[in-house]
């Protein structure tokens, strides 16, 4: 198992530190709050979390024996079925001194603060927005649209996590609902999630800033999603050694022994959600499935009422189950209402 490797690079201006919106919350009560490892320690999940998973892949992910090992996973597990020469030159673009890590602390002992928003059908009429920009850094998914939204769900989005497919699907499904672009700005980060050999071609085009040449997105200009001349750094892709560890340590779900098996993979939000567990001190996760999901729209664009869909490649309902017991095990804070 590889242990992700950190840097003492320190971001500069334009990064994702800049702009950082303080909360009016004493130093005292977010100290108390920001206790997530020890939290974990004192409750019946500290045999799950495993905090020396590498979260990310990069140019030092990559050697022979690591192919040889990983090769036998279908992805978004490993590499199986995938080009070598595709993987290893991929990786070998994520050189940059942050490419192992999502960001640097400013001071070892800082509390960074981590708002994950989903896009469920609970924040619509929340009023959540400001609370969510307060945080050091927030994470959206998908369809994260927050035009005309934003007392709801923010404005702030630091890293944006999708796989290839979920993003294209959602650029065309959600148009209407007001999602024609994904974030964008210096202060955003592409979290890249390997579910198949199109998101290693993206992620490759995105970096060298070139057309896409092969597969099902032959043709596409990566610039329309991301914009010109992105930085390196601004790219990340999930590793596979941490999908698999959330999906055998939290969601190990019954469809993988179905007929299903071969599709299932936890959500992109609880991918995020889980990263953010695993690289911040204090978690809060805002539209996510709660008990009482029925009482919501799918999302909180819906200009009608839509009943949340459950889907093979997904076991959602095992996510709800979790997000309650890390909410009840005051590992992170899950945003409930009631209407």
């Amino acid at each position: 198992m590889l242990h992700q490797q950190t840097q003492n690079a320190d971001f500069k201006s334009g990064e994702l530190w800049d702009n950082i919106t303080t909360t009016s919350t004493g130093d005292e009560e977010i100290e108390a709050l920001c206790l997530l490892k020890e939290r974990v320690e004192n409750s019946i999940l500290r045999q799950h979390f495993n905090f020396n998973v590498p979260v990310l892949q990069w140019a030092g992910s990559f050697n022979t024996s690591e192919w040889q090992r990983l090769k036998k996973y279908q992805p978004p597990f490993g590499w199986k079925d995938l080009p070598l020469d595709l993987v290893q030159s991929t990786l070998a673009l994520l050189n940059d001194s942050s490419s192992s890590h999502l960001f640097e602390r400013r001071k070892p002992e800082q509390c960074v603060r981590c708002a994950v928003v989903g896009n469920g059908g609970i924040l619509r009429g929340s009023k959540q927005g400001t609370a969510i920009d307060r945080h050091h850094f927030v994470f959206r998914v998908n369809g994260a649209i927050t035009k005309h939204f934003e007392e709801d769900v923010g404005t702030k989005t630091s890293f944006y996590g999708f796989t290839t497919n979920t993003m294209k699907n959602s650029l065309k499904v959600y148009k209407h609902e007001g999602f024609t672009k994904v974030p964008s700005g210096q202060s955003v980060r592409y979290i890249f999630i390997p579910s198949n050999r199109r998101d290693y071609v993206m992620l490759s085009a995105a970096i060298r800033g070139l057309k896409v040449t092969t597969g099902v997105d032959w043709g596409d200009w990566p610039h329309q999603y991301f914009g010109f001349k992105t930085p390196i750094q601004h790219f990340k892709i999930l590793h596979p050694d941490f999908i698999t560890y959330i999906t055998q340590r939290f969601l190990k779900s019954r469809l993988l022994n179905s007929k299903y098996g071969h599709l299932y993979m936890p959500s992109t939000g609880a991918l995020m959600l889980l990263t953010a567990l695993h690289v911040c001190d204090q978690v809060s996760a805002y539209g996510f499935i709660t008990k009482n999901f029925a009482d919501f729209s799918d999302h909180y664009y819906d200009a009608v009422k839509r009943p949340l869909l459950f889907y093979a490649n997904h076991d959602m309902q095992m996510e709800s189950w979790l997000w309650e017991l890390l909410h009840a095990s005051k590992v992170m804070s899950l945003y409930k209402r009631t209407l």
